[in-house]
């Protein structure tokens, strides 16, 4: 990895899924805390920085031991902004403020129950040569081949992703993966150049889905909450 490598965390105040979820308690904490204290155990991590419209998530994220250089503008942080748009105005406020970014790690806060390895495998793998951006997976529980289907106009069912041959087990299918939201790497220079994040080299690091929850709802929020306390009372 290029030094120095920051750890953004991205918070919005306007979540409605969860409202206020990012400051919400989780776990005796403010589930922002969380994505924090693990970004802060990395030895790789050389700072950890809050980008956020809203003053009193910037509050929490200053108690409990992060930046918070910059405000984020308010029209990068509603519904339907995209994420890459702040991951830009983050890396260049940094920048204007004398500092710099040599690799870029994105810390979501959604995603409490990773654990500090998986941060370090994805800085790690972003300094593979070529690499333009890494992000975390978890093996899919669904199969575009196998057990996912779409609708025709007559509501007719029909495979997503018919295979070559007929598949009878999901084992025989290729592995696929969802997307997780553990954590990101990237080359800031990518960042800065692309609006599609996987328009360049990106890898992977995969996660066991225990650890890839994320939070968007209530009902995400207890399931979480409830993994977490049960792997904190089994000291894992």
């Amino acid at each position: 990895m290029t030094k120095p490598v920051v750890a953004f965390i991205f918070a919005r105040g306007g979540s409605k899924g969860v409202p206020r979820k990012n400051i919400r308690s989780f776990a005796g904490k403010p589930l922002i805390a969380h994505a924090i204290a693990t970004a802060r155990e990395s030895a790789l991590v050389d700072r950890v920085v809050v980008s956020t419209e809203d003053e009193e998530i910037a509050a929490t994220a200053r108690e409990y031991g992060a930046e918070t250089p910059f405000l984020r503008p308010a029209e990068l942080a509603g519904d339907r902004s995209p994420e890459i748009l702040a991951w830009k105005h983050a890396i260049v406020s940094i920048r204007e403020a004398g500092g710099e970014v040599g690799t870029f790690v994105s810390v979501p806060t959604t995603s409490p129950l990773r654990k500090v390895d998986d941060i370090d495998a994805c800085i790690r793998k972003i300094a593979e040569p070529g690499t333009d951006l890494v992000l975390t997976v978890s093996p899919a529980r669904r199969h575009p081949m196998y057990n996912m289907v779409v609708l025709d106009e007559t509501s007719c069912v029909s495979i997503v992703m018919p295979p070559p041959a007929v598949i009878h087990a999901r084992q025989d299918a290729p592995a696929v993966y969802d997307v997780a939201t553990v954590a990101y790497a990237a080359r800031p220079a990518f960042v800065l150049e692309t609006m599609a994040l996987l328009g360049g080299c990106t890898r992977a690091v995969v996660v066991p889905e225990e650890r890839a929850i994320d939070i968007d709802t209530e009902t995400d929020f207890a399931v979480a909450e409830f993994l977490f306390q049960r792997r904190r009372q089994e000291g894992r």
